[in-house]
């Protein structure tokens, strides 16, 4: 995927000069922090919401090049999925309202509770922001096989889908294990939409792109990762999808290339 250079996204913020384990934040601290991350670019007030009885005792933590080249990545893929879900909302006569990347490194709180780096990229709808930790790209391709940019690129991609069904209100039927698993493929073929016109408007995808986005999607399938973690598989238990699953339903985003391929309008 061509991304260097190109126009990033606003919406980041990055939380990752603050590494997160121990205790809640004092009050002088918090202040401290807070002018710190006005200092590097961002918002206080998302500073201190983030971080208001948190049980996480921030210190400064290393950002090396490589990973400020990682977030130059997400800001990229983040702007081009603003530019086609814009344009998609448009033409179904809606409005997209973008949602922040929230970078970090180690531990973050959300208004969906304390997480580690451990659980992964994920939505939160109660605040309406993406979280990841950009050391899971490294993760995604040593520890489960999926290389190449474009596979971090979906991964971003997949969790924007989930913003999307929060807009649209298709999240309230996460009941059971059954309808997760629904609304984690109904993602992946968003991802799979946003890929389509990502290709179709901008000259930006290069050969083999498209095959490490489903080599991703299939990589973080619930049997697979299931059989790699314990040695077998509990197909009651999936909330993901298989590989097979996952991979079918990019695909048919991408070869649909709409918003009406993966929801009904």
């Amino acid at each position: 995927m061509k991304w260097r250079g190109r126009k990033g996204s606003d919406n980041i913020v990055d939380q990752r000069s603050f590494g997160g384990r121990g205790t809640a934040m004092g009050g002088g601290t918090l202040i401290i922090g807070a002018i710190i991350y006005f200092l590097l670019g961002g918002n206080p007030i998302d500073f201190v919401a983030q971080n208001t009885d948190v049980a996480s005792q921030r210190s400064p933590a290393s950002v090396s090049n490589a990973e400020d080249g990682r977030k130059e990545f997400a800001s990229v893929v983040l702007a081009d999925t603003e530019d086609v879900w814009i344009e998609q909302f448009r033409a179904a006569g809606l409005t997209y309202d973008p949602p922040k990347l929230v970078l970090f490194q180690n531990a973050v709180r959300s208004a969906c509770g304390s997480a580690n780096s451990a659980v992964g990229p994920f939505y939160c709808p109660a605040d309406r922001r993406v979280y990841l930790d950009l050391s899971f790209f490294d993760q995604l391709s040593r520890d489960l096989g999926a290389q190449g940019d474009f596979a971090g690129a979906y991964v971003i991609a997949h969790e924007i889908g989930h913003h999307i069904q929060k807009l649209l209100e298709l999240d309230r039927s996460r009941r059971d294990n059954r309808s997760s698993v629904q609304l984690e493929l109904q993602a992946d073929c968003l991802a799979g939409v946003w890929a389509h016109q990502t290709e179709a408007s901008k000259d930006v995808i290069e050969a083999g792109d498209i095959d490490e986005a489903l080599g991703a999607a299939a990589a973080v399938g619930d049997d697979r990762l299931q059989e790699r973690s314990q040695g077998y598989v509990v197909p009651d238990s999936f909330t993901h999808g298989t590989s097979e699953q996952r991979a079918s339903s990019f695909r048919k985003g991408y070869s649909g290339g709409r918003l009406g391929s993966c929801v009904q309008m």
